[in-house]
């Protein structure tokens, strides 16, 4: 009897030994499930880049109202033009005075002939401004000199006009700002170590 006992038990280790080496059943460790659907959703827009002294970067500000992607009408569309600023060139459209409220029409306009350094100009370009104070701005910055070492480019984007100022900030969190002094628009930049600097734009026709 012991001996049947023994087969029976060695039989049955061999037949458990046999299913555990068996890649041909493997055991789910969840129950089977449909594969879950994802719909496609659009990318973010790419930021654009920003220029300050040392430091060029995109745009990130959480408190900025995109512009609006309506067109406007023939006969209201703005005259397109293209301006070199910094040594970069613009292509401006600045919306007619008469269709921004007053309040914020002391911004419309370019301003240029700036410097936030001695190496480093820079030139702003607001092209409308909504009823909200969502302001569709263009910043250029470059080099003052043909021998000066430091970057240019044009920042494509959007400000807001809040108690009286022009703002924006780039994602390394320098802030600009700007107010109405006279005819031209007094500007401070204030980068993340503290570091404050100050150049008036020039009412440029």
């Amino acid at each position: 009897m012991t001996r049947y006992l023994a087969i029976v038990a060695f039989l049955l280790l061999g037949a458990a030994a046999s299913f555990a080496q068996d890649p041909g059943s493997p055991i789910p460790l969840f129950p089977a499930a449909p594969p879950r659907s994802y719909e496609p959703e659009p990318l973010p827009a790419p930021a654009t880049e920003l220029g300050i002294p040392g430091s060029p970067g995109p745009i990130d500000n959480p408190d900025i109202v995109p512009r609006s992607t309506g067109s406007p009408t023939p006969s209201t569309a703005p005259e397109m033009t293209t301006r070199i600023f910094c040594q970069q060139p613009i292509t401006v459209r600045i919306a007619d005075r008469a269709l921004v409220p007053e309040r914020y029409r002391g911004f419309l306009g370019m301003w240029s002939d700036a410097a936030w350094t001695a190496q480093l100009c820079a030139a702003l370009v607001v092209e409308n401004i909504a009823s909200d104070g969502t302001a569709t701005i263009h910043y250029a910055f470059g080099p003052i000199g043909s021998n000066a070492r430091v970057p240019g480019g044009v920042l494509n984007g959007t400000g807001i006009v809040q108690d009286g100022e022009l703002r924006f900030q780039n994602s390394d969190g320098s802030q600009f700002a700007f107010r109405p002094l006279y005819a031209d628009l007094d500007g401070h930049l204030t980068t993340p170590q503290g570091q404050s600097y100050r150049a008036i734009f020039k009412k440029t026709p």
